[in-house]
């Protein structure tokens, strides 16, 4: 798939967030090799790509938490290794494992971070509590971490990365494992901060959450950005619309997919394991009903015929085909 990488819109001010040719190597693994992103002030940007593309490593290195080997990166303003202290006062980050403590209450666990972060006691407890009820935690507010859910304790974690009301807030992969209804709290707590001016970039394993959440999209593979824009942008770049049958045998997509070839045109894409043959819809409904026609007239049983547009799992796994590697710094 022949994608141009697309220009992030246009802000008068500088970016929140601007990386330009980062590289980084873990022994004989290069993770990043002359990565270049910028994210806009008050945007979400949501960061994909498979395991071992880099991700991680790109968060950590403008989190101050990791040493860049050679390019450079600014966030709020700030350079992420001549002014690292500076970039921390600035940022929030929620990283992919829980880093609160189970043997503390939520209100200790938040009260102790804000000390932590330099506010004072008056105001870390306050701050403590405006954010236990923000994120729906009041209740359970004095309650032991170990008694919580896996949903309560990822709420908890972006409490505290909340704390200090970052201009920039990093999410690695904020709702791993979460239920659909504790991600979706999740999602409208990010879209609030945003709301307010806030700054986030977000790395993810769920394309949907992408779709749902970012105003721009970057795919990293193989250390670098190899396509960026909104998502609206990247799914119209694989094509336009597209008729999808399921059929009822998988015996009968050889059969199908000669019939879609015939009533659109095109070469179809057929997917075994789910029964599945698509093909680009140069004329929509039209398309979709010369090929129903074709199917029935094939003697083809289906079980589910539509007409929909490319998602951005597709895109994805089109920009991306390829075995994913390990986790960049594990695999080192």
């Amino acid at each position: 798939m022949a994608v141009t990488p697309a220009r992030m819109a246009s802000t008068p001010a500088d970016p929140a967030v601007l990386a330009q040719g980062l590289r980084k190597r873990f022994g004989a693994t290069e993770a990043l090799r002359g990565l270049d992103l910028a994210v806009p002030a008050g945007t979400v940007c949501g960061l994909l790509g498979p395991n071992g593309a880099g991700k991680t490593t790109v968060v950590r290195i403008l989190a101050t938490l990791t040493l860049p080997d050679g390019g450079s990166a600014r966030v709020a303003g700030h350079d992420v290794v001549a002014e690292a202290q500076r970039v921390r006062h600035r940022i929030g980050l929620v990283g992919q494992h829980a880093a609160v403590d189970e043997k503390l209450t939520a209100r200790d666990n938040l009260r102790m971070f804000g000390r932590l972060a330099h506010l004072g006691e008056r105001a870390a407890r306050r701050r403590a509590d405006e954010l236990l009820e923000r994120l729906d935690l009041a209740a359970g507010g004095d309650r032991l971490v170990k008694t919580f859910s896996g949903g309560m304790r990822r709420r908890l974690d972006l409490a505290a990365g909340l704390l200090v009301a970052p201009a920039v807030l990093f999410l690695d992969e904020p709702t791993t494992g979460l239920d659909p209804r504790s991600r979706n709290q999740v999602w409208g707590i990010v879209r609030g901060l945003v709301g307010e001016g806030t700054t986030v970039l977000l790395t993810t394993q769920y394309l949907d959450e992408a779709d749902h959440l970012a105003d721009h999209v970057a795919v990293v593979d193989s250390g670098r950005v190899i396509a960026s824009g909104s998502p609206a942008e990247l799914k119209s770049a694989l094509g336009a619309e597209q008729v999808d049958v399921v059929v009822a045998r998988p015996g009968d997509l050889p059969a199908a997919a000669a019939a879609l070839r015939r009533a659109c045109g095109a070469e179809p894409r057929v997917e075994p394991d789910r029964r599945r043959v698509g093909v680009p819809a140069g004329d929509g409904v039209r398309s979709l009903t010369a090929a129903v026609r074709e199917l029935e007239a094939a003697g083809i049983a289906i079980e589910d015929v539509g007409l929909r547009r490319p998602t951005l799992d597709e895109v994805f796994l089109r920009l991306t085909d390829h075995r994913a590697g390990d986790d960049e710094e594990e695999a080192a």
